[in-house]
């Protein structure tokens, strides 16, 4: 592909294969699409890169990229500018979006930014959808990670192939969730393409890195399997969510500025009924250490409270109502 000076070349488009089976998983994930134009994050990295690639071939003309830029380490607006500089070639329209990041939980921060970002961007350019590059690695380390922190399992069916971009209400599609980090990293290397090289990905300070490392070392983990077993667990958490929803209609009731809950199901669908009830009366949403202790206490025929609420036994279920404001 000849390029304009200053341009990388693509050396040559994915096999046509690839880019059908990128289409195929794209139009699962996003069937009332019509002609609404699909957003892509590209970081630089291999597998965003990928992404990029797999999207072009199989939207011509119908994607547009954007990195965030953090801030956080001194190559980033370089890289940001190599990925606007690959989009050019393409003929892809491309933004970079620099985001402060708050202190503190840098990893959580700064994904909380990226997305709000994001949303912005999207809105102003009347995108249809957001693509990420979250693969079949990235689910199958984000299961460990999470069994190794005791969750539960809403936490333990990992990321979703299709959900809500924070902060607005469009889909947040993850195209390439099925595929392994070795083909998108061979794909863009492929191309000719040189990927972003993020240090923090070998940083044994974050959780994640640290699991990788390791699991380099464990060749007889069967990472496609775990990524399945995220997948079932999925499908659990569907379920449970359809009969929370059942006991809510059906054992759920007004009471005054209150609710009072009749449990008929397991501990599992109440633990959610009671997640829905803290924030049906106005209050944050609680932990799940903080709704099982809630639940094991009602249980045991005792009050409790949860934030400002104030929780009851009755002769047949719980009164949820809103603590009486103190008195100065």
């Amino acid at each position: 592909m000849r390029c304009a000076a200053g341009l990388p070349a693509i050396d040559r488009p994915q096999a046509p294969e690839l880019t059908a089976r990128f289409a195929t998983a794209l139009d699962a994930l996003w069937p009332e699409r019509g002609g609404s134009r699909l957003a892509l994050a590209v970081s630089g990295g291999p597998d965003s890169l990928a992404l990029l690639l797999l999207a072009h071939g199989a939207l011509p003309g119908r994607i547009a990229a954007a990195t965030v830029d953090h801030g956080l380490r001194p190559e980033s607006a370089d890289e940001a500018a190599m990925v606007g500089a690959v989009c050019a070639t393409l003929g892809v329209p491309h933004a970079v979006i620099a985001i402060e990041v708050a202190a503190g939980n840098v990893s959580a921060a700064a994904r909380t930014a990226r997305y709000r970002a994001l949303a912005g961007w999207m809105g102003d350019a009347a995108l249809g959808a957001l693509a990420t590059a979250h693969h079949l690695d990235d689910q199958a380390e984000t299961l460990l990670l999470r069994l190794n922190r005791g969750s539960g399992v809403a936490g333990l069916a990992g990321v979703r192939a299709r959900g809500i971009v924070p902060g607005c209400s469009l889909p947040l599609l993850r195209p390439v969730l099925g595929w392994r980090r070795s083909e998108l990293a061979h794909l863009a290397a492929t191309a000719g393409l040189v990927a972003v090289d993020d240090p923090s990905n070998r940083d044994p300070r974050y959780d994640r890195a640290r699991l990788r490392m390791n699991l380099a070392a464990a060749d007889w983990l069967d990472r496609a399997a775990i990524a399945a077993s995220a997948a079932h667990i999925a499908d659990a958490d569907a379920a449970l969510e359809w009969a929370a929803a059942r006991e809510w209609r059906e054992a759920v009731t007004r009471a005054g500025l209150g609710l009072t809950y009749r449990p008929q199901a397991p501990r599992a669908v109440a633990l959610r009924v009671l997640a829905r009830l803290v924030t049906e009366l106005g209050e944050a949403p609680a932990r799940g250490a903080a709704l099982a202790r809630l639940f094991d206490t009602l249980v045991a025929r005792q009050p409790a409270s949860i934030g400002n609420l104030v929780a009851r036994p009755l002769a047949d279920g719980w009164s949820f109502t809103k603590a009486p404001p103190r008195r100065g």
